[in-house]
Parts: structure tokens; sequence; C-alpha cells
């Protein structure tokens, strides 16, 4: 009985340490949803301002959803310009991805040609270009 009650808590102790690690590694997978998503949009601005004289703050007139494909993250388009864009993918409230506290936001920036990649975490003020949570992971 001893060496049953000992098997248990051992088992107990594993699964508290593997639980929440196995769950962290599922939320930093579907943060591919997000570059995926947003890497999408990217080529429909790129298109869009061919054809056109700046680009484009609808989404839909992109062709693109306001949701990633697996439906993790919502996007969103600011500051469009002739010279450039702001795209945004932000964690979805109620859904798992929501508990991914080093990256619930990330977003890409184009101004004057130049790219930038930034990420906000739960606790942080801003975005930030610094990828310590490493959020952009290729």
């Amino acid at each position: 009985m001893i060496e049953l009650l000992v098997t248990v808590a051992i088992l107990g102790i594993l699964m508290a340490l593997a639980v929440p690690a196995y769950f962290d590694s599922i939320r930093k997978g579907r943060r591919g949803d997000a570059v995926a998503a947003l890497s999408a949009a990217q080529q429909a601005q790129e298109r869009w301002r061919a054809n056109n004289s700046s680009y484009s703050a609808d989404l839909s007139a992109l062709g693109v959803g306001s949701a990633s494909s697996a439906g993790y993250y919502t996007l969103a388009a600011s500051d469009t310009s002739a010279a450039g864009y702001t795209l945004t993918a932000t964690a979805v409230s109620g859904k798992s991805q929501a508990n991914d506290t080093a990256c619930l936001a990330m977003r890409v920036a184009l101004s004057g040609g130049n790219v930038a990649y930034s990420s906000r975490c739960a606790s942080c003020e801003a975005f930030t270009t610094t990828d310590n949570q490493g959020c952009w992971k290729r």
C-alpha cells in the first residue's frame, strides 16, 4: 500500500511539472498562426498598394479576414498611408492563446520601406522591438 502511495505521489509531482510545460509549448506553436496571418496580410497590402495610391485599412478589401486561420488571433490594420501601415495580431480573449502572456500581441509595421517586427507581453505597457520572449522566432 505504501508503494502505491509513493507511486501516486511521484506521478502527481511529474504531472504538476509536465502539464504547464506542455501547454506553454502548445502556445508557442500557435504563435505561428499569428505569424502566418500577418504575413498574408503583408502580402495583400503590397498587392493592394501596387494598384492603388495608398495602403488599405480595410482588411476585407484586401481579401484578408479579421481573424487568423485557426482563430486564435484577431487582425487589425492601422496607421495606413501611402508610405506605410501597421498590422496587429492580438490573442482572442476567452481562448487558450490569451494565456500566452509573453506574446499577447504581435505587430508588423512598414514605414518608408522598412519593416519592423514587435510584440507586447501581458504586463508590458507598449510594443517593443526587442524580442526577448521569442515571439518572432522563425
